[in-house]
């Protein structure tokens, strides 16, 4: 009796076998119309795999990599945040899967690799970065269509953006880089702050933005590409303006180390890769641009579509993916603690300035009033950390080390609720002074 238990424990376990390794799971911040195409295509083209989708925010994401045991990690990590990879990659969480390459994938995109040049990520569509609007919005508002990022630090912009925090959005992340990298460190900051201070909400996830353009919920915002792309292709009132300070990079793929299914895993890689991957990326639904020459995909690209090699060309920015992973969590930390967090005191410092603007006209330019509106602005639209500290690798480093380490984790709770704490002052500060002006 034991032996015929354990013959039939052991049937059963070879029948189980075939089903648990023809099982992928992809971790992705993608959005369900463009998993659930690659999903059906895939099973389709490979009888027998199943793919699982496993959706988080890129954030969430590798700290969902980072804490499974290896073994039991998912297959495939996919989003469009190169710098997440590098995170990725720095923890040995990645590995190299160069039989999933396309070889007729160029190696460049303007300056910038598709590809990582340490082999352990693959671009898979290409995304850049800017501002998308609702039409019949600005018409009801009398607002001048966005070009540029500060074409949104306008006073009258005020109420009227929708933007997400780069800790909920890896895409969000990239946008705050690019900006960052195009404009500075001090610079961007300042941008960054005045756009926040316009805005009407910080939205949970990356897909809030577009979809609150999308119902009129908002009139513009930061977003990827083809939240904007594919809005417009699905005949929302929207469009999508790609500023001269973006940056064209890959969305990537990559297989994660100690995956339970790693053949599999690559088969997936693959065919994303291939041209009927890449053909679905054009469906209107989904709208991205693809990493295959559009020489490659004749008579498949729709009138009209943005040529990413054209965008690279005119872009001002070369995106430095190194630079953005070093700062990568002080970036988070400070735009939490300084915007996300506090962003009502942050509008309404933003607010009195523009009333005392207004109320004061050319008075606003000269002696005690322009004295104090400059005292505001600077106390509301300067970043708490330096460019000299954001460079200093010590200071870096104390967002990089484990996170399980009680003495780092005390010290960034510290930097963070000192930063919060300085912030809301600033704000309290800068409105007090907005409106001292305006009583002059």
């Amino acid at each position: 009796m034991p032996t015929m238990r354990t013959a039939l424990a052991a049937a059963l376990l070879a029948a189980c076998a075939p089903a648990l390794a023809g099982t992928v799971t992809v971790i992705t911040s993608f959005p369900k119309d463009l998993t659930q195409a690659y999903k059906s295509a895939f099973e389709k083209a490979n009888p027998g795999i199943t793919l699982e989708i496993l959706n988080k925010n890129t954030v969430s994401g590798i700290a969902y990599v980072r804490e499974t045991p290896e073994g039991r990690r998912p297959e495939v990590f996919w989003a469009s945040a190169p710098d997440a990879f590098e995170v990725l990659g720095r923890e040995k969480l990645l590995t190299p899967a160069p039989d999933a390459l396309n070889p007729e994938v160029p190696a460049k995109i303007g300056n910038y690799p598709i590809n990582d040049p340490g082999g352990l990520y693959m671009g898979q569509a290409l995304a850049g970065y800017g501002i998308m609007y609702n039409t019949r919005y600005l018409k009801a508002h009398k607002l001048t269509p966005p070009v540029e990022w500060k074409d949104l630090l306008a006073p009258q912009w005020f109420g009227h953006v929708g933007m997400t925090a780069p800790s909920r959005s890896g895409t969000m992340h990239l946008t705050v880089e690019t900006i960052l990298q195009g404009e500075g460190w001090a610079d961007g900051w300042h941008t960054l702050l005045r756009m926040a201070g316009n805005s009407s909400q910080m939205t949970e996830r990356s897909f809030g933005v577009p979809d609150g353009v999308n119902n009129g919920q908002f009139g513009a915002g930061p977003v990827i590409d083809f939240f904007g792309l594919s809005s417009k292709y699905s005949k929302f009132p929207v469009e999508f303006v790609y500023p001269s300070e973006t940056s064209v990079v890959p969305a990537n793929i990559a297989l994660i180390a100690g995956a339970k299914n790693s053949e599999e895993g690559k088969k997936f890689i693959a065919f994303t890769l291939s041209a009927a991957g890449q053909e679905l990326l054009l469906e209107p639904k989904i709208s991205r641009l693809p990493v295959l020459p559009y020489k490659d995909l004749a008579g498949k690209i729709p009138e009209g579509y943005p040529d990413p090699a054209e965008i690279a060309k005119r872009s001002k920015v070369h995106f430095d993916p190194e630079l953005s992973q070093t700062r990568y969590y002080v970036v988070q930390a400070l735009f939490d603690q300084t915007i996300t967090f506090r962003l009502g005191e942050l509008q309404a410092a933003t607010k009195a300035i523009y009333e005392a603007e207004q109320k004061l006209g050319a008075k606003a330019s000269s002696g005690q009033a322009a004295e104090l509106l400059a005292q505001a602005r600077k106390l509301a639209w300067t970043p708490l950390v330096d460019t000299q500290a954001a460079a200093d690798p010590e200071f870096l480093k104390v967002f990089t080390r484990d996170k399980k380490d009680a003495s780092s984790n005390k010290q960034i709770t510290q930097l963070e609720g000192e930063w919060s704490g300085k912030a809301k002052a600033n704000y309290e500060q800068a409105a007090k002074l907005a409106r001292q002006a305006a009583a002059l």
